[in-house]
């Protein structure tokens, strides 16, 4: 069953974790709803892309007005592809919402046990994961484009988790939309990598589909590196919706050839952020 709903035309829910905790938000945005322009329209959240500075910040306001969380809590990174995973706390709030020379620097993941922080992160075909371990109120999201996944920033995630006393079988997990096996053609080179990440794993997420190309599906290794965490295969969810595929509500950088925006994840407790 698809874990994330059309909440509106800007942005998706996890349905069933925000059923479950109405003080959780938690989702990823679509491009549609917002002011850029060419390229970058419409509702682009990147601020690194080239797209006009005005228009990012006017999109960033319009979905702070609709989560209800104002740009203020926010928290955001300078993803690099790696594996640095940065605990948040209120102190840090702000950091990265209105400018990206603020954010957090070499940054793809974050964490907090604590409320009215909005952790964000971008994203444009590269893996959202989300975490929650609720008994313990801590949240988390990663950045696992394919160097991120082989590196297994989820396994660092969970490991991080272990360190505030967490297990493994207390965390869920949601793979949010990125781009499909079937869109995601990597070389040799690429599947080395997932090949030692893998190790002994009999399930291989890729497919040989010519001489020295594959289709590799991200989503699935990702989920993969969880299982062999220690996290519950019933306690991971997966969506099916493909960044590449769907151009009418993501967008693609391989699609779009580099010439795109952004969407954001966001997940967040809501307690005492519920009004602008």
């Amino acid at each position: 069953m698809e874990p994330f709903l059309l909440q509106h035309q800007s942005y998706l829910t996890i349905e069933s974790w925000v059923k479950q905790f109405p003080n959780l938000i938690a989702g990823i945005t679509t491009k549609n709803g917002g002011c850029s322009k060419g390229s970058f329209g419409n509702l682009n959240l990147g601020y690194h892309v080239g797209d006009a500075i005005g228009d990012v910040c006017a999109n960033r306001t319009k979905l702070a007005e609709l989560l209800q969380i104002p740009l203020n809590r926010w928290v955001g990174a300078e993803q690099t592809h790696d594996v640095s995973i940065k605990k948040i706390t209120k102190a840090d709030c702000g950091r990265g919402s209105d400018s990206y020379d603020h954010s957090f620097k070499g940054t793809d993941g974050f964490y907090t046990s604590e409320s009215d922080i909005l952790l964000t992160l971008c994203f444009a075909d590269c893996v959202p994961l989300f975490f929650i371990a609720p008994d313990k109120h801590m949240i988390g999201t990663a950045h696992a484009g394919w160097k991120g996944t082989v590196h297994k920033i989820g396994r660092h995630m969970i490991e991080a988790w272990g360190k505030e006393g967490i297990n493994a079988q207390q965390i869920f997990v949601t793979i949010g939309p990125s781009i499909c096996g079937k869109c995601y053609i990597v070389d040799d080179y690429v599947i080395n990598f997932v090949q030692n990440t893998l190790e002994d794993n009999d399930k291989k997420p890729y497919n040989l589909i010519s001489d020295g190309q594959y289709s590799l599906d991200l989503r699935e290794l990702n989920k993969q590196i969880l299982l062999k965490a220690g996290v519950p295969d019933q306690n991971i969810l997966m969506t099916d919706f493909c960044t590449s595929c769907d151009h009418k509500e993501f967008f693609s950088h391989r699609r779009d050839q580099g010439q795109t925006g952004r969407m954001l994840s966001f997940i967040g407790w809501k307690e005492r952020a519920n009004r602008l």
